[in-house]
């Protein structure tokens, strides 16, 4: 077994990193090893970034079965079904964040598009359960990606109880940009994290997109609550990222969210 074996089964065989992608893992490890001066130091180095690009997001482990069963125990009672994604939200710091502006958030800024038939959402974490609040037809299909097998095996089960056709993945949106056409891309929070992991991840992954829309947001403070500065800098890193794109823009500014919704103008 090579050295970048090694690390990869070093990294998976952790109990907090036993989900995530293997590919991710697989292209952070090469990066440090390259860079670090013994095995030992990039093994943490790779178990640090992972940290930062997922990790850092749960405040404890999540009992997806649990989690499930109250689900299912809520389903045909719209008002508990409700509370219960509500509270599944919540063990998730980056849809935690959003629950405050929740009713708000998808109403106000998808109002005025045309009738979306297919969503894309990259690194969805757990918001997929935020589809009651989302304004789609029952017959708008759902493509969901993420880098932990374990919350994706869960958002596929919760689409598959609600009825929405669909397909959820682990994926490395690093290593392979999704390219397939749909009409909405979510790119929730995610830009400035896959930034983190390497310089040219964004720019790759926007011009590998398919989609006539695309909705783009970054938090409004960091996870440990610091907001100075904050959206002023994402703001400017946006329009770094759209300079020299065809797009049209509308911005919106929420308490605890900044975002974007792109109209792409594709040749």
């Amino acid at each position: 077994m090579d050295e970048l074996e090694r690390l990869v089964t070093a990294v998976l065989t952790s109990p907090k990193y036993q989900h995530v992608s293997p590919e991710l893992v697989r292209r952070v490890g090469a990066r440090e090893l390259a860079v670090r001066r013994s095995f030992k130091e990039a093994v943490k180095a790779t178990k640090n970034k992972l940290h930062q690009v997922g990790g850092a997001y749960f405040a404890a482990k999540i009992d997806y079965a649990r989690a499930l069963a109250d689900l299912r125990t809520a389903v045909g009672d719209d008002a508990s079904f409700r509370v219960a994604c509500h509270t599944i939200m919540g063990l998730h710091a980056s849809t935690r964040e959003r629950l405050p502006i929740l009713e708000e958030f998808y109403t106000t800024i998808l109002a005025d598009l045309p009738p979306i038939s297919s969503v894309m959402d990259v690194a969805c974490g757990l918001n997929g359960l935020a589809w009651p609040w989302m304004p789609f037809a029952r017959e708008t299909r759902y493509i969901g990606y993420d880098i932990y097998a374990d919350m994706i095996g869960f958002v596929g089960e919760f689409m598959a109880l609600v009825g929405v056709q669909g397909e959820t993945a682990v994926r490395d949106v690093i290593t392979h940009p999704p390219d397939q056409q749909v009409d909405l891309v979510l790119l929730l929070k995610l830009l400035p994290v896959l930034a983190q992991v390497e310089e040219t991840a964004v720019p790759r992954l926007l011009d590998t997109l398919q989609a006539r829309y695309l909705l783009i947001s970054f938090p409004a403070a960091s996870l440990g609550g610091r907001k100075k500065g904050m959206v002023a800098n994402y703001e400017a890193q946006f329009q770094t990222w759209a300079a020299g794109r065809n797009w049209g823009v509308q911005r919106f500014e929420f308490a605890t969210e900044l975002a974007f919704l792109v109209t792409c103008h594709l040749s």
